[in-house]
Parts: structure tokens; C-alpha cells; sequence
């Protein structure tokens, strides 16, 4: 078992199945679009952000991006963790048809994937400091501002398998919780986006 000391936060009982089976940690769902009308619930996610920082966790789709920045809104202060899980084509086993955009949520993820977008997120590092990562170092890299930004960013997004519609004001968040300053240079120029 993975012991986290931050909470989780999902949209629905399945995945909340899913990650205890792995994961320590006091997991909340949102009830879906539930969390938009549930005010002592919102209220309960503020405050055990600011105690001890929350990870939402949701599926790579429009709904769980709307949910995602719906708590984003009414988090003010505390720490969050934004974990994106790739976006994979299928549908989950209990499901007779796949959902409305025809993507894995994360009750169908396997568990080294939900893993592995963990540690991207920073949820395990302790001592690196990360961050410092500005929308300039972004424009440089290639990945906003510039006429071919649109495919660097795909292709970035890509390799992270992340979902491929994160806004550049999320992919910053990201990078500044993934990344040094450094580590994001050396991957631009791994991934060629814009000559040395």
C-alpha cells in the first residue's frame, strides 16, 4: 500500500474502489457534477487543502476537467496536486459502451500508470524544489506564441501522456510541479522543440 498524506480527490465510487485497493489515504468523490451544488463538501476540501494539500484526481475528459477546475476555484489557499491521467481509448470492464468522449476514467487505469501520474505530479518528492517556470520559458520553448505552437505543445503533451487539451495556464501548473527550471530546459531540447 502506497501511504499518502494528502487527500484524493475523484469523481465517482469506482474510482474510489480503484485506488484503495493501492492507495493508504482518505479518498473524496465529487458525486460527478454533484460537487457544484454540495457546499459542506467544498467547504470540507478547503479546509484539509490548506492542512495537508489535496490531489485531484480525475478522468482525462471534458467532465473531469470542468469538475477539476470547478475545485481549483473554490480552493483558495493550500496545496494542490494536479495528477492527468493519459488519455486512452477503450472503456472500463463493467461498462456495456464506452463513455461519452470513448476514454478510460481512472477506474479502468491500471495502477502503474495512476502510479507513474503520480510521481509526474510531484505527490512523492519532498526535497526537490521545483517551480520558477514562466509563460516567457514557455513562448522560448516553443510551446505558446509562436506560429507552430499548437503541434509543439501536442507533441510535449504527448510525451508526458498527458491529456492533450490542457490550457498553457495548466500545463505551467504542471511543469512547475513536475519539473526544475533546468529538467524542463533539458526536455525541450530532448524533444527538438526549438534548436539549442
Amino acid at each position: 500500500m502506497i501511504e499518502l498524506s494528502q487527500v484524493v480527490i475523484v469523481e465517482g465510487k469506482y474510482d474510489k474502489i480503484k485506488l484503495s485497493s493501492f492507495i493508504d489515504a482518505t479518498i473524496i468523490t465529487t458525486e460527478g457534477f454533484g460537487i457544484f451544488k454540495n457546499r459542506e463538501k467544498k467547504k470540507y476540501i478547503r479546509r484539509l487543502a490548506e492542512k495537508n494539500g489535496i490531489i485531484i484526481l480525475t478522468d482525462s475528459d471534458r467532465a473531469g476537467q470542468i469538475i477539476r477546475n470547478h475545485i481549483k476555484s473554490f480552493v483558495n489557499n493550500g496545496k494542490i496536486y494536479n495528477v492527468y491521467i493519459p488519455q486512452i481509448f477503450g472503456k472500463e470492464k463493467r461498462k456495456a459502451v464506452p463513455s461519452k468522449e470513448g476514454t478510460i476514467g481512472v477506474e479502468g487505469m491500471e495502477k502503474d500508470v495512476i502510479i507513474k501520474a503520480l510521481e509526474k505530479a510531484g505527490v512523492f518528492q519532498k526535497k526537490r524544489k521545483f517551480g520558477g517556470i514562466t509563460n516567457i520559458d514557455l513562448m522560448e520553448a516553443g510551446l505558446i506564441g509562436k506560429p507552430n505552437s499548437k503541434l509543439n505543445r501536442k507533441k510535449f503533451l504527448k510525451h508526458f501522456n498527458l491529456p492533450n487539451f490542457l490550457s498553457s495556464k495548466q500545463l505551467l501548473e504542471f511543469l512547475n510541479t513536475s519539473f526544475t527550471k533546468k529538467e524542463f530546459e533539458e526536455q525541450i531540447l530532448i524533444l527538438k522543440l526549438r534548436s539549442k
